[in-house]
Protein backbone atom coordinates (compact mmCIF):
# COMPACT_ATOMS: atom_id res chain seq x y z
CA UNK A 1 0.00 0.00 0.00
CA UNK A 2 1.46 3.34 -0.88
CA UNK A 3 2.35 5.89 1.40
CA UNK A 4 2.38 9.41 0.34
CA UNK A 5 3.01 12.80 1.67
CA UNK A 6 0.22 15.30 0.95
CA UNK A 7 0.12 18.95 2.16
CA UNK A 8 -2.73 20.72 3.64
CA UNK A 9 -2.73 24.17 5.06
CA UNK A 10 0.69 24.78 4.51
CA UNK A 11 1.46 21.19 6.87
CA UNK A 12 2.34 18.07 5.56
CA UNK A 13 0.78 14.49 6.01
CA UNK A 14 1.64 11.23 5.20
CA UNK A 15 -1.15 9.09 4.31
CA UNK A 16 -1.84 5.32 2.88
CA UNK A 17 -4.07 4.76 -0.08
CA UNK A 18 -4.34 1.45 -2.58
CA UNK A 19 -2.06 0.81 -4.82
CA UNK A 20 -3.32 3.10 -8.23
CA UNK A 21 -5.40 5.97 -5.82
CA UNK A 22 -2.62 7.86 -5.84
CA UNK A 23 -4.03 10.88 -8.15
CA UNK A 24 -7.14 10.91 -6.67
CA UNK A 25 -5.95 11.00 -3.64
CA UNK A 26 -3.65 14.24 -4.19
CA UNK A 27 -6.71 15.60 -6.37
CA UNK A 28 -8.67 15.34 -2.88
CA UNK A 29 -6.37 16.85 -1.25
CA UNK A 30 -5.83 19.53 -3.42
CA UNK A 31 -9.24 20.62 -2.92
CA UNK A 32 -8.99 20.50 1.19
CA UNK A 33 -5.89 22.33 0.64
CA UNK A 34 -7.51 25.09 -1.75
CA UNK A 35 -10.05 25.48 1.44
CA UNK A 36 -7.58 25.73 4.17
CA UNK A 37 -5.50 27.92 2.17
CA UNK A 38 -8.96 30.13 2.30
CA UNK A 39 -9.43 29.93 5.80
CA UNK A 40 -5.83 30.96 6.93
CA UNK A 41 -5.88 33.72 4.48
CA UNK A 42 -9.04 34.55 6.36
CA UNK A 43 -8.61 33.76 9.92
CA UNK A 44 -4.58 33.26 9.89
CA UNK A 45 -2.82 30.12 11.51
CA UNK A 46 -5.30 27.88 12.88
CA UNK A 47 -4.79 24.27 15.30
CA UNK A 48 -4.78 21.67 13.01
CA UNK A 49 -7.87 19.84 13.83
CA UNK A 50 -9.75 23.15 13.55
CA UNK A 51 -8.02 24.05 10.01
CA UNK A 52 -9.11 20.71 8.94
CA UNK A 53 -12.65 20.46 10.52
CA UNK A 54 -13.44 23.93 8.72
CA UNK A 55 -12.47 22.55 5.40
CA UNK A 56 -14.23 19.95 5.45
CA UNK A 57 -17.25 21.70 5.77
CA UNK A 58 -16.42 23.67 3.19
CA UNK A 59 -15.64 21.27 0.71
CA UNK A 60 -19.30 19.63 2.33
CA UNK A 61 -21.24 22.59 1.61
CA UNK A 62 -20.01 22.84 -1.67
CA UNK A 63 -20.68 19.56 -1.97
CA UNK A 64 -24.10 19.60 -0.98
CA UNK A 65 -25.02 22.54 -3.29
CA UNK A 66 -23.79 20.35 -6.19
CA UNK A 67 -25.90 17.45 -5.34
CA UNK A 68 -28.46 19.92 -4.83
CA UNK A 69 -28.04 21.24 -8.42
CA UNK A 70 -27.62 17.31 -9.92
CA UNK A 71 -31.11 16.22 -8.66
CA UNK A 72 -32.64 19.63 -9.94
CA UNK A 73 -31.35 19.04 -13.57
CA UNK A 74 -31.48 15.24 -13.24
CA UNK A 75 -35.24 15.99 -12.40
CA UNK A 76 -36.13 17.96 -15.31
CA UNK A 77 -33.83 15.23 -17.35
CA UNK A 78 -36.29 13.14 -16.38
CA UNK A 79 -39.17 15.22 -17.25
CA UNK A 80 -37.41 15.68 -20.60
CA UNK A 81 -37.18 11.77 -21.51
CA UNK A 82 -41.29 11.67 -20.13
CA UNK A 83 -41.94 14.58 -22.89
CA UNK A 84 -39.91 12.65 -25.54
CA UNK A 85 -41.61 9.54 -25.00
CA UNK A 86 -45.11 10.75 -25.44
CA UNK A 87 -43.90 12.00 -28.70
CA UNK A 88 -42.86 8.93 -29.90
CA UNK A 89 -45.42 7.26 -28.43
CA UNK A 90 -47.67 9.38 -30.11
CA UNK A 91 -49.42 8.31 -33.66
CA UNK A 92 -48.35 10.48 -37.08
CA UNK A 93 -51.05 13.10 -37.59
CA UNK A 94 -53.07 11.65 -40.70
CA UNK A 95 -52.04 13.23 -43.57
CA UNK A 96 -54.22 15.81 -44.97
CA UNK A 97 -55.92 15.54 -48.12
CA UNK A 98 -55.44 18.76 -50.39
CA UNK A 99 -57.55 19.08 -53.46
CA UNK A 100 -56.38 20.61 -56.92
CA UNK A 101 -58.60 21.92 -58.89
CA UNK A 102 -58.63 20.74 -62.67
CA UNK A 103 -59.40 22.92 -65.40
CA UNK A 104 -61.54 20.96 -68.08
CA UNK A 105 -60.17 20.00 -71.15
CA UNK A 106 -63.05 21.53 -72.99
CA UNK A 107 -62.67 24.81 -71.71
CA UNK A 108 -58.96 24.86 -72.06
CA UNK A 109 -59.53 24.30 -75.93
CA UNK A 110 -62.19 27.06 -75.52
CA UNK A 111 -59.77 29.70 -74.29
CA UNK A 112 -57.01 28.52 -76.68
CA UNK A 113 -59.22 29.05 -79.37
CA UNK A 114 -60.53 32.48 -78.02
CA UNK A 115 -56.53 33.58 -77.68
CA UNK A 116 -56.35 32.82 -81.27
CA UNK A 117 -58.90 35.29 -82.44
CA UNK A 118 -58.01 37.84 -80.58
CA UNK A 119 -54.36 37.61 -81.43
CA UNK A 120 -56.19 37.75 -85.34
CA UNK A 121 -58.14 40.25 -84.58
CA UNK A 122 -54.75 42.00 -83.17
CA UNK A 123 -53.11 41.28 -86.25
CA UNK A 124 -55.93 43.09 -88.46
CA UNK A 125 -56.02 46.01 -85.88
CA UNK A 126 -51.86 46.22 -86.94
CA UNK A 127 -52.65 46.20 -90.46
CA UNK A 128 -55.03 48.04 -90.64
CA UNK A 129 -53.60 50.89 -88.77
CA UNK A 130 -50.05 50.65 -90.91
CA UNK A 131 -52.39 51.32 -94.42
Amino acid sequence: MPEIEIQIGGRGFDVSCQEGEEQFLHTAAAMLDNEASVLTRQIGRLPEARMLLMAGLMLADKTAGIEDSVKQKDKKIQELEAEVEKLRSTPAPEPERVEVPVVPGDVTDTLAELAARAEALADRVEETAKA
